[in-house]
């Protein structure tokens, strides 16, 4: 996965904490947390150790690498949350090498950032494929991003670590 972020291909040239996550009414919460299942969360350690059971007992069937990468997390059982990758594939992962932060993986080669919500206007930076984005806020439709020192707004379009039209303040 790249982390290559190309800059000043145009003329013109923190951390998003906020409050937990709520459950819409309906929606299915975990029994550990109370919080929204599935929901996005990013990798807070360089490497995480996916397992196939929620147990220390349990096999290591990989090793996520690379702080910040978004996970989405899909149960929870005890000190434990299930999680699966961009490409569907997971396991479960000790709940302390998780965070809250939001981060997303840019999809979309070349994708724009723009000084403003405006896809007519001054693009800041250009992001590469396979790109750990950190969200700074969101709107339905926009998003600020940063990353390798830029940034600026872009589309939800072209971006995995976001549900369509998620809003984060």
């Amino acid at each position: 996965m790249g982390v290559a972020l190309a800059v000043g291909l145009s003329a013109a040239g923190g951390a998003w904490a906020g409050p937990a996550a709520r459950a819409a009414p309906g929606q299915e919460v975990g029994p550990v947390t109370n919080l929204p299942i599935p929901r996005f969360v990013s990798l807070k350690a360089s490497e995480a150790n996916v397992r196939r059971g929620p147990s220390l007992n349990q096999r290591i069937d990989w090793v996520y690498k690379g702080r910040g990468m978004p996970l989405e997390i899909i149960g929870e059982y005890g000190n434990w949350r299930r999680v699966r990758d961009r490409d569907g594939v997971g396991g479960w992962v000790h709940y302390s090498l998780l965070s809250g932060a939001r981060t997303v993986i840019v999809e979309q080669d070349m994708l724009a950032l723009y000084q403003r919500r405006d896809p007519q206007g001054p693009v800041n930076a250009y992001m590469e494929a396979g790109v750990i984005a950190r969200v700074e806020k969101c709107g339905p439709v926009w998003c600020r991003l940063s990353a390798g020192g830029q940034r600026g707004w872009t589309t939800h379009e072209g971006l995995w670590g976001l549900r369509a039209g998620e809003v984060l303040d």
